[in-house]
């Protein structure tokens, strides 16, 4: 089953921002069953596992409708999970704007991007309580050194914004502990 590496590279990257990922492999194992025809071989794109131990197979597609064969694949893989103990997941479509800006963010996920802790603690301060992104940034200097460790923050999630919506210099921003 082929689901196309665009489609994988952009549920890593939106998986490595994922809280609730511990670790993640690629292409982990090879699973083989016979059905009437022969034998079928399927390779998981994704082995995930969770914060809380759980671990998941996880297949990404970027088409909103699998077919037939692709699901009856899952079929027998989300079987062939269930008996192990694990989860599969078949990661489909992404919102376009929410990819978009994840895409940008993950520009800065670098931990040179992170600023250092009184940087850090400012941008903490002055979004203490949703604020629009630009004056946040003015309240705590430089925006040359700002924007880089406040997209960091974003990406790493100690900073919040709704990235569902495009992302722009009035967009509110706040700290995780006032979500």
């Amino acid at each position: 089953m082929h689901y196309g590496s665009a489609a994988m590279r952009l549920h890593v990257m939106l998986l490595d921002r994922d809280p609730r990922v511990s670790a993640l492999a690629a292409r982990p194992l090879e699973l083989r069953w016979h059905v009437p025809s022969g034998v079928w071989l399927h390779a998981p794109q994704l082995m995930l596992r969770l914060a809380d131990g759980q671990g998941v197979l996880a297949d990404c597609t970027g088409r909103a409708e699998l077919s037939r064969r692709q699901r009856s694949v899952a079929a027998v893989v989300g079987e062939i999970c269930a008996a192990a103990g694990w989860r599969y997941w078949v990661l489909g479509p992404v919102d376009p704007v929410y990819r978009r800006n994840v895409t940008w963010l993950a520009g800065y996920r670098h931990p040179r991007h992170h600023g250092g802790r009184l940087l850090e603690a400012a941008l903490q301060e002055a979004f203490a309580e949703p604020a629009p992104l630009w004056e946040g940034v003015r309240e705590v200097g430089n925006s040359l050194v700002v924007l880089p460790a406040l997209f960091h923050a974003l990406w790493a999630g100690r900073l919040v914004a709704d990235l569902q919506a495009a992302m722009h210099e009035r967009m509110p921003v706040w700290a995780q502990a006032a979500a």
